[in-house]
């Protein structure tokens, strides 16, 4: 980790943060995550924002690319492999759900939690650290609303989700209403990466994710 974030700190990188509507979401948490409990799988926002993030990459690909030391040779990886932060008996340690772009949301949940289980116990094996390809922060786990996530060499993008907080807003007519928002910092290798193309690839997954129902018409 020493040698990863030591890397990370020499490459310029560009940040980019929003809020999110998570309304809708919520509400299809709440029906699913009682039927989804009893098959014994815990269900939180993270699988449908991993999908998102898997969907909205087909779109924008140069997130999911990794580059060498000398920044001379960019990799289009084929795999998304969402790499999760946990933190973990061990430290912090970041293994990854791999080749989301042909999981169910379903299919996401049930790796998160033996990734979870494998990661509290001390007992993730290499292979579920290694080929990772782009990485996420649940920092709202914990407590928070915004974070500066690093790189993680060679991959080129990063995002930290901070809590879903209950805020007062407007509805179209103008009456006052309960909110759910939750802001999303995504960081970018800027050598590789315009601050355009971030910008898109986050408005594709901020709509996936306040509107989950689209996700539906661009799944496989």
């Amino acid at each position: 980790m020493v040698r990863t974030m030591t890397e990370s700190g020499r490459i310029p990188q560009f940040g980019y943060k929003d809020e999110v509507d998570m309304n809708k979401l919520v509400e299809l948490r709440s029906l699913l995550k009682t039927r989804l409990s009893e098959g014994g799988v815990a269900f939180s926002y993270m699988p449908v924002l991993i999908k998102a993030v898997s969907l909205a990459l087909v779109h924008h690909p140069v997130l999911n690319s990794t580059v060498d030391p000398d920044c001379t040779t960019i990799t289009y990886r084929a795999d998304h492999n969402v790499g999760v932060a946990m933190d973990t008996p061990l430290g912090l340690i970041v293994p990854n759900v791999k080749r989301v772009q042909e999981k169910s949301v379903y299919e996401i949940a049930v790796e998160l939690n033996r990734l979870q289980s494998l990661g509290a116990a001390g007992q993730l094996p290499p292979v579920d650290t290694a080929d990772g390809t782009f990485s996420l922060s649940n920092i709202g786990a914990i407590g928070g609303t915004y974070a500066n996530p690093m790189l993680l060499p060679p991959s080129v993008a990063i995002g930290a989700f901070g809590r879903v907080k209950v805020v007062p807003r407007f509805d179209s007519e103008g009456d006052l209403e309960r909110g759910h928002v939750m802001h999303v910092s995504w960081a970018a290798d800027h050598r590789v990466i315009d601050g355009a193309e971030v910008a898109r690839f986050s408005n594709r997954w901020k709509n996936y994710v306040e509107n989950p129902a689209s996700m539906i018409l661009d799944m496989k």
